[in-house]
């Protein structure tokens, strides 16, 4: 049973597979515009492991991890502070929505004149647009830490510094992961849009773009897919890590 379960998600690889070689079989779209699975998939590995691709998903990695990591660093702290005091979320909470709700490619103009044409433009605006969903999650998870672990170790004589890194700390993590993942998936998209437009010389952002350009339809399907797989991993990862170590969420 467990390992039917296991292998539930490939069930939706199998019908996506299968309706895109049905519908190439058939020439039901034009060949060039959309290339068979094979096609693509073949495309994809002679990328990876011999061809730009693989260098390409590598400049985006290491950019993606940068400023997710960047962001988790400054908004993690920064929300266990605003979410022990309401009343300094409050004050703040216009501000946090205001450019939580800002489209991320309407930053990039601010972002090119602060820090110019190259990696610490797109790094920084992808922090900046990560930063504000893992702010805004460790903080609502602070601000509904369960009143009776607080009560219990105020009584217990611990103190505030104590109460806040022991307990609301701890009890806003099930939350801090929630924005971690949404943050990475977040600064991924972020990434490639800045690649494909912010004067990049590689990436899969540029490698989509280019194979575009060139209507190289399967080199820029296998750079597509290639995107989908590094935004799934990731979230993955942090999925393992939550329930490696958060294992009593919710307990």
């Amino acid at each position: 049973m467990r390992r039917a379960h296991a292998l539930l998600p490939l069930v939706g690889i199998a019908i996506l597979l299968t309706i895109w070689s049905l519908v190439t079989f058939l020439r039901l779209v034009d060949p060039v515009l959309l290339p068979s699975p094979l096609a693509t998939f073949r495309t994809l590995w002679e990328g990876m492991y011999s061809g730009k691709l693989g260098v390409d998903f590598a400049r985006t990695v290491i950019r993606t991890i940068t400023s997710t990591a960047i962001a988790a660093v400054i908004a993690i702290p920064l929300g266990i502070v605003l979410g022990s005091s309401e009343k300094i979320y409050r004050s703040v909470e216009f501000l946090i929505d205001f450019f939580r709700s800002t489209p991320a490619s309407a930053m990039f103009p601010l972002f090119l004149v602060l820090f110019g044409v190259g990696d610490r433009t797109k790094i920084s605006v992808a922090a900046f647009g990560a930063a504000l969903v893992i702010l805004f999650n460790v903080a609502y998870g602070v601000m509904n830490a369960r009143k009776t672990r607080l009560l219990a170790a105020k009584v217990m004589g611990a103190s505030r510094a104590r109460v806040l890194f022991d307990v609301m700390l701890r009890e806003s993590l099930p939350q801090t992961f929630v924005g971690l993942r949404n943050g990475v998936s977040l600064a991924l998209v972020i990434i490639v849009v800045a690649e494909m437009f912010i004067g990049s010389t590689d990436g899969l952002g540029q490698r989509v773009f280019e194979a575009q350009q060139l209507f190289d339809m399967p080199a820029m399907y296998a750079a597509i897919f290639a995107a989908g797989a590094l935004g799934y991993s990731l979230n993955l990862i942090f999925l393992v890590i939550e329930r490696r170590f958060v294992h009593w969420a919710g307990r």
